[in-house]
């Protein structure tokens, strides 16, 4: 039986499942010259490559939207603890109407 390669493309997405290194990892996400995308070292699809300023940018509004959400989400817990609660309590008899 063949061997099936571990790198190649598929309709156009790169993949690559060799077992990676340090060294190839860390000259995947430091590619200087290149796009903003590069080819990921392990697995399918492309990653960020943080030689390019591109990719920063993407990383700190990424940063930012989920300190926000985490902001938003403790903050709306502490005003639901401070709210009052209202509480109906109806005594009447419904037999007796």
């Amino acid at each position: 039986m063949a061997d099936k390669p571990t790198s190649g493309e598929i309709l156009g997405v790169p993949y690559n499942f060799d077992r990676p290194s340090l060294g190839r990892m860390i000259s995947s996400y430091w590619q200087p010259g290149e796009g903003m995308l590069v080819e990921k070292p392990f697995g399918v699809g492309y990653t960020l490559n943080l030689a390019n300023w591109r990719s920063w940018i993407v990383v700190l509004v990424a940063g930012a939207l989920l300190w926000q959400q985490e902001q938003s989400e403790s903050g709306a817990d502490e005003d639901r603890r401070d709210e009052p609660v209202e509480v109906i309590v109806d005594d009447q008899d419904e037999s007796a109407n």
